[in-house]
């Protein structure tokens, strides 16, 4: 009798360890492959460090062919040109065929710089810290900043749905600026599509609000939130601030030295436009269990995943998938998988939960919300030194795992012993 076969699409934060834990789970009883655009695994989160020169790239990447190999799950470093729903095969870069019965895409997003004039690294005027690719290149950038300085914009543009990173690089870059003496030369400016300084795609969560806001304060970073970015030109970018009504109230002409905007994202090409599988984004729709409606052996998860805004804003945001979120959807594929492959139903469910670190250099902010959206049981946010600590620590703990090939979930536990959740639920 054949095994099935599983294939999951993408080797990032959630597909390498879907993978594993998918092939924990199953053991022999299924054949697992992963797809991915590349051999290697990049620990994304640590791309403002590489952004100036905390961390090198080497430090944060691990060769995935014999991690692989290592647990028995096949490996192809092609990509996919098109996911053929209705056919159970994808059609890969190098123009052959790989055929599933059941399919996990865990591909992340495709960045939609183009979705506005100038934004950008390839042919824009702006940084990105999405890829390591474009963290190296923001690096190199700062290099060159530094030594004639100017005016700095950071922030995230309309659609944008995650918002931590950007908050992070704003303080990190102004670390970074003090460390060499040059901060007094550089003013700076945070541009979001949020309503207010720490929505974070959220509504906010405990006094995210009152925490950043005292953190740009204290920083000297002016702010702009209801902001659509219209279009950028070398040096400067022309900003829309909108009022609760929707029309622009004012217009700002930023002028800029370096600049680092975090894009809208949409699905990847591979599966925009497949109709029953993504909405009009080009995400992946799934049900409580992962699946897929019009396909039912097609789960998905990560930032690839439909998920609709917590409520109306002024300026479009999304919502972020954060690690724990991220996580809980891959132990729950990988539960399923194991049932419907013994002829049990699917029945697991993700916690939709929230937890992150978003360092500042020296400090930082932690937030936790379970569910991630509101009405929450644990609604937590704090500050200090120790967050810097413990975002190194977790850096080494997951590149860690991802090079041992370990599907151990790590974001709960994070939560209950790191901030002291268990002491608020008590």
């Amino acid at each position: 009798m054949t095994k099935p076969h599983i294939v999951v699409l993408g080797a990032g934060l959630g597909g390498a360890v879907a993978a594993f834990e998918i092939k924990q789970a199953l053991g022999e009883a299924a054949d697992v492959t992963v797809v991915s655009k590349g051999d290697t695994f990049h620990f994304v989160p640590s791309n403002p460090w590489v952004a100036v020169r905390w961390r090198a790239r080497r430090d944060i990447e691990v060769p995935l062919a014999p991690v692989f190999k290592r647990r028995g799950v096949g490996f192809t470093p092609v990509g996919a040109r098109r996911v053929h729903p209705q056919e159970n095969r994808l059609e890969l870069n190098d123009g052959s065929d790989l055929a599933y019965d059941y399919l996990v895409v865990a591909t992340g997003p495709e960045l939609a710089f183009d979705e506005i004039a100038g934004l950008g690294p390839h042919g824009g005027f702006t940084q990105s810290i999405c890829h390591v690719d474009h963290a190296e290149a923001a690096a190199e950038a700062f290099e060159r900043f530094v030594r004639d300085p100017g005016p700095i914009v950071v922030g995230a543009v309309q659609g944008a749905s995650c918002f931590g990173p950007a908050y992070e690089f704003a303080m990190i870059l102004d670390t970074e600026l003090r460390r060499r003496k040059v901060r007094d030369r550089v003013p700076m400016t945070f541009v979001t599509s949020e309503p207010y300084v720490g929505h974070l795609g959220l509504d906010g969560v405990g006094d995210t609000k009152g925490l950043l806001e005292s953190e740009l304060r204290a920083r000297h970073i002016k702010w702009i939130v209801n902001a659509k970015v219209a279009s950028v030109e070398a040096g400067l970018m022309h900003v829309e601030e909108v009022g609760e009504d929707g029309a622009t109230k004012a217009a700002h002409d930023l002028p800029f030295a370096y600049a680092m905007m975090l894009p809208a994202f949409r699905g990847v090409e591979a599966v925009r436009g497949l109709e029953g599988l993504t909405n009009p984004r080009g995400f992946v729709v799934v049900d409580k269990n992962q699946r897929n409606p019009a396909y039912p052996n097609v789960f998905a998860l990560g930032v690839c995943v439909a998920i609709a805004p917590t409520g109306k804003t002024p300026v479009p945001v999304g919502v972020p998938k954060t690690g724990f979120m991220i996580e809980s959807m891959v132990t729950a594929i990988a539960h399923n998988l194991r049932d419907l492959i013994a002829g049990k139903p699917a029945s697991a469910e993700a916690t939709w939960n929230a937890i992150c670190l978003a360092d500042f250099g020296d400090g930082g902010v932690a937030f936790v919300a379970q569910p991630q959206i509101p009405p929450r049981n644990v609604n937590w946010s704090a500050s200090g030194k120790w967050v810097h600590l413990a975002k190194v620590g977790f850096e080494k703990y997951f590149i860690g795992k991802v090079r041992r090939g370990e599907s151990e979930p790590f974001y709960e536990k994070l939560a209950l012993d790191v901030m002291g959740v268990r002491k608020l639920k008590a």
